[in-house]
């Protein structure tokens, strides 16, 4: 059966048309059950939010933002990890405000970076913890136009400001959020997100993963201010109504056991991260610790933001399958900030799509399909199929013209979840959001992802970036395929904990691989 995407728009009445009447919904359907957890130590200690407690919270915030003049302006969502940063974005929503994610202030390490979002977005003002209010006080000096904007501990807001709360007139191509790219270099980008388009991802993700009020749970450790955290850690729990239990990423990082652990603990459906998260589980986590967890409710492991490995998903399945976890629960995607999260995903309850294709041909975007063991074999995992209501094709970067199949080009994607462009910025706005095909200028806008793949049996594989393509001695390599191969050459090498790239040395082009190292091993660097 077909499906379009205004089937998955509505499946409450009345249909929401931004996350304002969404949360209303929730917090009148549901007032009493838990919206959010957050564990502050990334285990035991919890705070516990219900849906009525987020609308009374974001009530507060919204009142006190309109109060401020902030109606239809940007404001810097600077956050540590907690539940805050939740209210703070939904008040920015309930006050017809654009929130401005951005990770917050630590020291002076990253205030270049925050200034130079806030001279970008032209934000009006900082919403933040008193704790960060203090700590950033005597660094602004130096950040003329972070100085010059209030900073709101919101917190601090006092109850009673939820009754003065009017809701706000919210239409669907009212700006939602400017979600700036995580790219370090060149200046950076807001990609600008409608209602519409936060809406119409979360429908697909709640179809995609086959999610239900009735039955869903989940966990993240992701950050908030990055795409896949606050989309899928945030936005879709709410667009559903369900539950979901956050911790902080360095909690994570410290101790990849807790992530697992809360899967165990709370019975969560639905969980995932970066390909590196799976591998630090396999690395980090002893069998003793697996004797504690039961994985059996996680039904969907998603796996994006970074090439998929085929060894990492064997590797963690393998490990996990006695604690009840089950290879078919790998779910790899493809998304990205520009199309709000996710554009194509897997099958739930069907295992993963790996396929081999001859490594040195698939460097010189040629096809063919290979045996698993034969020489140059390279595997490849499946990154799902296109959702409903979405187009993907593969364009010759070159012509503009769309591919043969099972040609390797770059991917476009059509889409009602692509943003409207980057803030103030017509000149990649047209480049990146508004590319037309040469063989079929009618068909209209696409956005070209910069990213480099082919379609294969219905099945999207994503070979590379197109920007980071290597070429040495007239041959194209993917960096990532180099750092896979390096990593697994010597047990010293910490995975995924690499890069390759090229530079001109003698007028040649010189690659170069930088690895961490594994602490504590004795490494023979001739063996290396």
């Amino acid at each position: 059966m077909s499906l379009n995407l205004d089937s998955l728009l509505a499946p409450f009445s009345p249909p929401s048309t931004n996350f304002v009447d969404r949360l209303r919904y929730w917090a009148e359907a549901i007032p009493d059950e838990l919206a959010f957890i957050y564990l502050v130590d990334g285990e035991q200690e919890e705070i516990r939010w219900t849906y009525a407690d987020l609308d009374a919270r974001a009530r507060r915030i919204g009142a006190k933002l309109v109060a401020m003049g902030l109606r239809g302006q940007r404001a810097l969502l600077l956050y540590p990890p907690g539940l805050e940063f939740v209210a703070a974005f939904f008040g920015c929503h309930y006050a017809g405000a654009i929130p401005v994610p951005a990770y917050p202030p630590r020291r002076n390490r990253n205030m270049g970076r925050i200034q130079a979002i806030s001279e970008d977005a032209d934000a009006k003002a900082a919403l933040t913890v008193r704790e960060v209010v203090d700590r950033v006080d005597g660094l602004l000096d130096d950040s003329p136009s972070l100085k010059s904007i209030p900073w709101l501990a919101t917190e601090e807001i006092p109850e009673e400001l939820s009754g003065d709360w009017v809701p706000p007139d919210i239409r669907p191509d009212d700006i939602a959020l400017l979600q700036y790219t995580s790219g370090s270099t060149g200046s950076p980008k807001g990609v600008v997100l409608t209602h519409a388009n936060l809406l119409a991802n979360c429908a697909l993700i709640t179809h995609a993963f086959e999610i239900s009020h009735d039955l869903g749970c989940g966990v993240s450790w992701l950050p908030t201010y990055h795409d896949m955290g606050l989309v899928g850690g945030i936005l879709n729990p709410a667009y559903v109504g369900i539950k979901v239990v956050l911790m902080s990423p360095m909690a994570f990082m410290a101790k990849p056991l807790r992530w697992l652990q809360a899967i165990s603990r709370y019975r969560a459906q639905i969980s995932g991260g970066p390909n590196f998260a799976y591998q630090l589980c396999v690395d980090r986590i002893s069998p003793e610790d697996c004797e504690s967890l039961d994985l059996s409710s996680w039904r969907v492991a998603f796996n994006g933001a970074e090439p998929v490995r085929a060894q990492t998903l064997e590797a963690f399945a393998n490990k996990f399958e006695p604690c009840g976890f089950d290879y078919t629960a790998h779910y790899p995607c493809y998304g990205m900030a520009e199309t709000t999260l996710i554009v194509t995903g897997a099958y739930r309850d069907e295992p993963p799509v790996v396929r081999y294709f001859h490594g040195p041909k698939l460097d010189q975007q040629k096809l063919e399909a290979v045996k698993d063991g034969s020489e140059f074999a390279r595997p490849m995992v499946g990154c799902g199929r296109v959702l409903p209501g979405e187009r993907v094709v593969i364009v010759n970067p070159e012509t503009l013209r769309e591919a043969k199949p099972e040609q390797v080009g770059e991917i476009w994607v059509q889409s009602p979840s692509v943003g409207c462009g980057y803030w103030n910025k017509p000149v990649p706005t047209h480049e990146t959001f508004q590319a037309r095909l040469a063989s079929d200028p009618d068909a209209g806008d696409f956005l070209r992802t910069g990213d480099l793949g082919f379609m294969s049996r219905g099945e999207l594989f994503v070979a590379g970036r197109l920007k980071d393509l290597i070429i040495v001695r007239g041959v194209n390599r993917y960096p990532q395929d180099i750092e896979a191969t390096v990593e697994a050459s010597n047990d010293g090498l910490r995975n995924s904990c690499s890069a390759a790239f090229a530079i001109e040395h003698e007028g040649a082009e010189r690659l170069i691989v930088v690895c961490e190292v594994e602490r504590g091993k004795r490494n023979d660097w001739n063996e290396v």
